[in-house]
């Protein structure tokens, strides 16, 4: 209820302004986005906004988004992206109206440029790209009419229908607009409407071999849909001109084209073009390694869709591009994990711990909360006995003032079961630790302690008989610089070579019964989940982040 009071206080941002004043003065009764990718790669964090946003908009207002792909360019799409993008927006929480193609649309669009054609708005160049490029001119200088610019309308028409045939070869031809060779705006300088590329496409197999381009596909797709609200990002900008003449110039439905801002997050890239690289590269496992920015890398992570969308929601949207710190969204997870989290007791570089006056047979169940943030989270049993193991890390030979763990002559209390004393450091041939003898304290278990003792260092630990031996991926930046795109040379070369360090540990028994739908909070460690790497032999589990932000005190020291 508080959320939801608190995301209520939160101005409108300018969309949100424009969709009500539309509603209020009668311009739409519904509002129709749509969400378009390209099913060209794995979609990443910055799609997550987009998705948010376009989804939000038909969830908060009247109306619905459509699931649009734009599939119009067949040597780099593939089906394994149109399903994981599927996947990936049902992950998020979101259900789309209507699944749509642009290639559901190629018989309207060719009759479009039929009809541009017609109306001598469209023409046949024969021309290289690279002769068209050189005709454009510069933003200071007008461009230059292709000599193909004034043929017949009639020999367009033959020349547009032998291209849809299969007659020329890729690059002999292109439809282009005809607008203005000295247009301010470059992009509408007889813009390429259709190439010709014979490739066969996922779903249409070779039926085509001429493929509109993105301006041809997306403003025509938009309005075949009635969308009424067309979001795109701020790089889009320059194709509204282009967006809105096509539109009028085929008279139909006038969708309209509105931009915000993207957010760039530091400490990666999201570029398709450098993801792909890591990928077939090696640099990373997959799309949806862990240290990806991938949706599907932060779910495998072990990120939420709940959280997600709330880092979406507090970046919001604007129209000037800002870079948004990663620790907003590690700040997002980490939040709400620590409502949902089971608590669980996990060593990692275990020292054994006798507890020397312990009856040598006994093994006793002590119970401990699952999440003391949730009332009705409830309790575990967890076996205690005569031998456990805690972290090296928390033993101390020789401590400083003020060390409140484990150090010969100190007590310390076992979270949810005694307080134990060391009495007696083992150790091996080399001086290192092997053993710590401890007595514990009868009266003093958790719950029921009469000891009257009081200590100030609480450890967690395993009992060492029943511990489950687990394998630990602790996952951290996979760039050790802020804009790794932005420095000179490749940006591979700023890789974190600590990204990815694999420990093993010792859990409490109930970690072997773990799910895949399950996050844990080791205590004291930081927050995980199980991997799908995970076999019956080895558990395998997944840091999804720390307890606490520790990565700024890192790159300050």
């Amino acid at each position: 209820m508080n959320e939801e009071i608190k995301k209520e206080e939160r101005s409108l941002n300018f969309l949100e302004e424009i969709i009500e004043a539309d509603l209020k003065e009668g311009k739409y009764k519904n509002i129709i986005t749509r969400f378009p990718p390209e099913p060209n790669g794995y979609l990443h964090i910055g799609h997550a906004s987009s998705i948010c946003l376009n989804f939000g908009l038909t969830k908060k207002y009247p109306g619905y988004t459509n699931l649009r792909f734009d599939d119009t360019n067949p040597v780099t799409e593939e089906v394994e992206y149109v399903e994981s993008i599927k996947d990936d927006i049902r992950w998020l929480g979101f259900k789309w109206e209507n699944e749509l193609y642009a290639s559901d649309y190629f018989e309207t669009l060719y009759g479009y440029a039929a009809k541009l054609i017609q109306k001598g708005l469209a023409y046949v160049d024969d021309s290289s790209s690279e002769e068209i490029a050189s005709m454009k001119g510069t933003p200071t200088t007008p461009g230059k009419n292709s000599r193909y610019r004034d043929r017949p309308v009639e020999e367009n028409l033959d020349l547009f229908e032998r291209m849809k045939a299969g007659e020329f070869p890729d690059g002999s031809r292109t439809l282009r607009a005809k607008i203005d060779m000295a247009h301010i705006n470059m992009l509408m300088r007889d813009p390429v409407l259709y190439r010709i590329k014979h490739a066969h496409h996922h779903r249409t197999g070779d039926k085509w071999c001429i493929y509109p381009m993105y301006d041809m596909a997306h403003g025509q797709s938009d309005s075949i849909e009635n969308i009424t609200h067309s979001i795109c990002t701020l790089e889009f900008v320059p194709h509204r001109e282009l967006y809105d003449w096509l539109i009028e110039k085929l008279e139909i439905y006038p969708s309209h084209q509105y931009e915000f801002a993207r957010r760039n997050i530091n400490y990666t890239v999201t570029s398709k073009r450098k993801l792909l690289q890591l990928v077939n590269e090696k640099y990373v496992s997959g799309w949806d390694d862990p240290r990806m920015p991938t949706i599907s890398g932060l779910r495998r992570r072990g990120y939420t869709p709940e959280s997600i969308r709330e880092f979406c929601d507090r970046i919001g949207i604007a129209k000037r591009e800002n870079i948004v710190d990663v620790g907003l969204l590690e700040f997002c997870v980490r939040e709400h994990l620590n409502r949902i989290a089971l608590r669980r007791m996990v060593v990692f570089d275990p020292v054994k711990v006798v507890l020397t006056n312990y009856p040598d047979n006994k093994k006793e169940l002590v119970k401990t909360e699952n999440n003391p943030e949730d009332p009705t989270g409830g309790e575990r049993e967890v076996p205690f006995s005569k031998e456990i193991f805690i972290e090296r890390d928390d033993f101390m030979e020789n401590p400083p003032k003020k060390y409140f763990r484990l150090a010969p002559g100190q007590m310390v209390r076992l979270k949810s079961a005694y307080i134990i004393k060391c009495d007696e450091v083992k150790k091996d041939s080399s001086g290192n630790i092997k053993e710590l003898y401890c007595t514990y304290i009868p009266e003093s278990k958790s719950g029921n302690d009469t000891s009257n003792i009081r200590v100030k260092g609480t450890l967690h630990w395993v009992n060492a008989e029943d511990a489950v031996e687990i394998e630990v991926r602790e996952y951290d930046r996979l760039f050790r610089v802020e804009d790794p795109s932005g420095e000179e040379g490749d940006f591979k070369t700023y890789i974190n070579p600590e990204s990815l360090k694999i420990v093993k540990g010792f859990a409490e028994p109930t970690v072997g019964e773990a799910k895949s739908s399950e996050h844990f909070q080791f205590l004291r460690k930081g927050y995980y989940c199980l991997d799908p790497d995970t076999t019956a032999d080895m558990l395998i589990f997944n840091r999804i982040v720390t307890l606490k932000d520790s990565w700024g005190k890192e790159v300050s020291k």
